[in-house]
């Protein structure tokens, strides 16, 4: 074969592809991306929160215990191991009698102040929801037909709603608090009370749910595995069961 032939691919054969310095230099920029920005974004978090604690709670410690006045440096996360004892003792002292006594007498004095009353009861009702053993605030995920028929949005499922809300709700069927969060940022969004047949309850956890809104569908629960595919199929299809008994129900009505 003379130089000037070109050898031929066989018929079918893609041609091979070769990278560019830039393309690769881009492939690498990518890849350092994507491995150092989760670590910096997290550690940038927990020194902020660090902080935070610190600079709050620094001004109750007298200058004296403070580990700067003997070291060149602050020590960070001093206040928020202090801060973490002070709760702690706290939870204590309440847990007996005279705690529990002291404690009454200062929610005594509160609930009398008319502008603190509302607010105390509402941020100690929240707490106690949030931080309960029992509570079962936002620890299932569910479907609700939303904004469109055939369209379904991840909504967080709570408590269900007190005595008062239930009086005045048109249906007398069993209703849901549910909280539907936003993409990407899931701390805000719409809270509603939603009929419980209305809702399609997943398996996945509310920290995959979480995942899932943040990244706008790129993050599938389970890492698109082939068991976690076959479970979105199977939740897909309940949704649309669900909506095809709706459906018929409501015709027959």
């Amino acid at each position: 074969m003379s130089i000037s032939e070109t050898p031929q691919l066989p018929l079918g054969t893609p041609e091979p592809v070769h990278h560019g310095f830039a393309s690769r230099v881009r492939n690498y920029f990518l890849t350092g991306l994507v491995v150092a920005g989760p670590v910096a974004i997290t550690i940038w978090l927990i020194w902020s929160f660090v902080t935070w604690v610190d600079d709050l709670v620094r001004p109750f410690i007298p200058v004296t215990y403070r580990p700067e006045t003997y070291l060149p440096v602050k020590v960070p996360g001093f206040g928020l191991i202090i801060a973490f004892l002070a709760l702690t003792v706290l939870g204590f002292l309440t847990a007996n009698l005279v705690g529990k006594t002291l404690v009454e007498i200062g929610e005594t004095f509160l609930e009398r102040v008319p502008i603190v009353r509302p607010l105390y009861r509402g941020l100690k009702q929240v707490f106690e929801t949030l931080f309960s053993k029992t509570g079962s605030t936002f620890r299932t995920v569910g479907l609700v037909e939303f904004p469109a028929p055939g369209m379904w949005s991840i909504v967080f499922l709570s408590t269900p709603p007190g005595a008062d809300i239930i009086a005045t709700l048109p249906s007398r069927d069993e209703y849901v608090s549910a909280f539907m969060p936003c993409t990407p940022n899931p701390t805000t969004g719409f809270f509603f009370y939603v009929l419980r047949r209305d809702v399609v309850e997943l398996t996945i956890s509310v920290e995959d749910a979480a995942k899932l809104l943040m990244s706008a569908g790129m993050i599938q629960p389970g890492g698109g595995t082939p068991d976690q595919q076959k479970k979105l199929a199977a939740m897909a299809e309940t949704a649309r069961t669900t909506r095809a008994v709706r459906e018929k129900a409501a015709a027959e009505y």
